[in-house]
């Protein structure tokens, strides 16, 4: 199975939370692991408030060793204004939402916007 490790779950993660063990159980997992840029943006966004630019260098290296970088195309564009219209999610997450389709990954998250949806696995409350 291939996953879609969401900005929630790195950002868990990375806090140490109480979802921190959830997250890891998929992070630190061997089964293929994506993300897509927009999942990029946002968590290199989280680090650089919490802690510094060089830091935020080091979790993105740490995010390109664990996962396949996805970029959005217009494929993954289409789709998202179509979910977003459909579901009316917010813009982000109908982005991820299409990405996860469009690989056949499952979604790995405790936002609760996506829960109780097939694509995802969901690991909050």
């Amino acid at each position: 199975m291939t996953v879609l490790i969401d900005s929630w779950a790195w950002i868990e993660y990375w806090k140490g939370s109480s979802y921190a063990d959830k997250a890891q159980k998929h992070i630190e997992a061997k089964e293929e692991a994506i993300i897509s840029t927009l999942n990029m943006l946002e968590v290199y966004y989280w680090i650089l408030q919490h802690y510094d630019a060089s830091v935020a260098e080091a979790k993105k290296n740490t995010l390109r060793k664990r996962c396949f970088i996805i970029p959005v195309d217009e494929e993954i564009a289409i789709e998202a204004a179509k979910i977003k219209y459909s579901l009316k999610l917010a813009l982000a997450d109908s982005i991820i939402l299409a990405t996860a389709r469009k690989i056949g990954a499952k979604i790995v998250t405790g936002d609760p916007d996506f829960r109780g949806m097939r694509e995802v696995i969901y690991i909050g409350d």
